[in-house]
């Protein structure tokens, strides 16, 4: 067994924060390191001045390890290239002696359940923060074996990401193209007309709706939510019927849960309280409203959530005139206006523009192909998953290897 000081050495970040900008160098946050990726969104910016002031013990570089030493303890991610950062508060980083490590083996390390056990045993329980000691970091433990062994690792279990990620990018694109149609068509009016021409851009009639404040295609109705989908609104069961034993039947509480399209089962309950069916919506109804999964298996759903289905069956649209609503919820948090919980009456009372039967046919058959390619890919990237996650211990320590 190696130490982590075997093979890195090891620096904190600064113990204050500099003046944040709209644009510039990165300052890493903790809040960016996610099982296993650095999501640069979550990060902040600072001045160039600034930079050179905060980089002068150290500049983050590529292949360097990222992670927290206070709060989120366990999670960490490997600096990408060609990004200029400095390391966040509560921010530890590695830079590794190459001849000992391979910088993307380490990370499986650092996330594999035996090393994970390590933090925890290592960790100081303060009054508001657990933290780890910077400087006891460079003991701890972890399996290290040869630069052969750990380059044949990390390329299995990289490549199994790698098809996650793929699988990923493909689901944005089309979602995106769902996304882009549904505005096109019932946002800016200009679905195609009986010549295969934009609607309202080629001059059809419009009429002014009182409700919605703005002219919609002659024809067209406004519905409220509730006369077009069916909406359960969750319940909690009580709490001594929670388990995460998988007795009983699949609970999910709110958005906490949610995965990039499906929930990840966690928790059970033996006292079901609402009941949502394998696909419906899950829409999250307590900060952050709007975030939206799709129910994989029949589920009972806490306070947290609504399910909703479409009384028409037509619930590719629907999918999509909810992601619709949550660009407007996103919107009024951006200008301050925030969404704490959505109400049974605000959630029944949102007003959806309608079209006539056949161009809702038509949009939900287009999207329903999108839809069921989503589906296939999030499905295969569950599976994926549980595969990485099944190897990830038995390679780590020893009792699978690579050919």
């Amino acid at each position: 067994m190696t130490t982590i000081g075997e093979i890195a050495e090891v620096f904190d970040g600064p113990h204050a924060t500099p003046k944040k900008l709209p644009s510039g160098p990165y300052f890493l946050s903790i809040s960016s390191l996610n099982k296993g990726r650095l999501d640069l969104t979550k990060s902040a910016f600072l001045s160039e001045e600034d930079f050179k002031k905060w980089t002068k013990r150290i500049t983050p570089k590529e292949g360097d390890l990222l992670f927290s030493y206070e709060t989120r303890l366990g999670e960490a991610a490997l600096m990408p290239a060609g990004v200029r950062a400095c390391l966040g508060r509560r921010m530890g980083l590695l830079r590794f002696n190459k001849a000992k490590a391979i910088p993307e083996y380490v990370l499986y390390a650092y996330l594999s359940p035996a090393f994970q056990q390590t933090i925890k045993a290592n960790t100081l329980t303060g009054a508001t923060v657990d933290r780890l000691s910077i400087s006891e970091f460079p003991n701890f433990p972890i399996r290290i074996p040869p630069l052969e062994e750990q380059k044949k690792v990390a390329n299995l279990l990289g490549s199994i990401d790698k098809k996650i990620a793929l699988n990923n990018r493909i689901n944005a694109e089309l979602e995106v193209m769902a996304k882009t149609l549904y505005d096109y068509w019932f946002v800016q009016f200009d679905f195609p007309d009986a010549n295969g021409k934009p609607y309202k851009t080629s001059g059809g009639k419009m009429v002014y709706n009182a409700t919605l404040k703005r002219e919609v295609p002659v024809g067209w109705a406004v519905n409220t939510l509730s006369q077009i989908a069916n909406i359960t609104m969750g319940q909690s069961p009580a709490g001594e019927s929670y388990n995460e034993d998988g007795i009983g039947t699949l609970f999910f509480q709110g958005s906490t849960d949610f995965g990039w399209l499906f929930p990840t089962p966690r928790q059970y309950t033996t006292s079901p309280a609402r009941m949502a069916k394998k696909g419906d919506i899950l829409l999250s109804v307590r900060a952050p409203v709007g975030d939206m999964n799709i129910a994989n298996a029949d589920c009972c759903i806490g306070r947290g959530l609504a399910a909703l289905n479409s009384k028409s069956h037509s619930d590719g649209f629907l999918f999509y005139v909810m992601k619709y609503f949550k660009q407007i919820f996103d919107r009024r948090n951006a200008e301050g206006t925030t969404f704490g919980s959505m109400t049974k009456d605000d959630l029944h009372s949102l007003q959806v523009v309608c079209p006539e039967p056949g161009l809702l046919k038509r949009y939900d058959d287009i999207v329903s192909e999108y839809n069921k390619m989503i589906f296939s890919r999030s499905l295969e990237n569950q599976d994926l998953i549980k595969l990485r996650d099944w190897l990830l211990p038995l390679l780590m320590n020893g009792q699978v290897t690579v050919k």
